[in-house]
């Protein structure tokens, strides 16, 4: 089947080429033509215009294009459900719909700055969102920068805090410093958020559920500490009272009322739980 669209692709025309590809049909053809060829040449060539005005595979109700296929194929792998904000934050330039989106916004101008040709263009995007789609699938909990921050985090904590029956002045300074440190996106305010980007603080509190989840703020700060949580239990021998620290809580008993409320079982149960599964798969 042919498929065809306007030249110089960024991002839809980019990441739903790759999906057709991949999910619909392997032996597709794209073509790129002057925006104003599209559907002259669609006639001409039998081939399905997309990611234009006007036509049925385009933006709809604040989606992109690589939505609509989603949508139209029935195409519900969960890594392509996780993709599909990325794309559509990079698209529509809100970076807000997925942290990964300005990465991807960023990357794709390049490649397309870089590379004149079209084709060639796509084949590199090919490569890009088979990368993307394997993140997607088999490692959304893996960190890079992990260890080393973590480990100088907690070297510093373990240096300096020593139990003693009434903890001096700086032991509540030096909690306040490495929740500070432990994460920039878990550090931020909402004010701040708002200041950044010029928007009202009232409108932003209002609105910020429909884009994150249903979440207010700080719910979502408190899902995001949970998720590294999840991770470091999951991937490190670290303490309970480690992984408090290190996930923004202010001590180990909240960290485990927070945790059981979200999750349904404490920490330790949990870690105990995924060890065992770990382990019976191995087996």
């Amino acid at each position: 089947m042919r498929w065809i669209t306007r030249e110089r692709p960024k991002i839809d025309r980019l990441a739903c080429p790759w999906l057709i590809r991949r999910f619909i049909d392997p032996e597709a053809e794209i073509i790129f033509v002057q925006e104003s060829q599209v559907q002259m040449k669609a006639q001409e060539l039998d081939a399905t215009p997309f990611d234009i005005p006007g036509v049925e595979y385009t933006h709809y109700e604040g989606r992109c294009t690589f939505d609509y296929f989603l949508e139209k194929y029935a195409l519900i792998d969960p890594a392509l459900q996780i993709i599909a904000p990325i794309v559509r934050g990079a698209d529509i330039d809100d970076h807000l719909l997925a942290s990964q989106a300005a990465g991807l916004w960023a990357i794709s101008a390049g490649m397309a700055f870089n590379i004149r040709d079209d084709h060639e263009l796509l084949a590199q995007g090919m490569i890009l969102y088979d990368a993307l789609y394997s993140w997607a699938k088999y490692l959304q909990r893996q960190k890079h920068t992990q260890s080393p921050t973590e480990k100088l985090l907690l070297q510093v904590l373990h240096t300096y805090e020593k139990p003693k029956k009434k903890a001096p002045v700086w032991v509540k300074e030096l909690r306040e410093m490495i929740q500070d440190q432990i994460d920039t996106n878990l550090s931020l305010s909402l004010k701040g958020l708002s200041e950044n980007l010029s928007v009202n603080p009232a409108y932003l509190s209002r609105e910020f559920s429909r884009y994150f989840d249903n979440l207010s703020f700080g719910e979502y700060i408190r899902k995001l500490r949970i998720e590294k949580s999840l991770q470091l239990l999951e991937s490190t021998a670290y303490t309970l009272s480690e992984i408090a620290y290190l996930t923004g809580f202010s001590d180990q008993s909240h960290f485990n009322r927070i945790f059981k409320k979200q999750i349904g079982l404490n920490p330790s149960e949990y870690r105990k739980s995924w060890l065992k599964g770990k382990a019976d798969t191995k087996g």
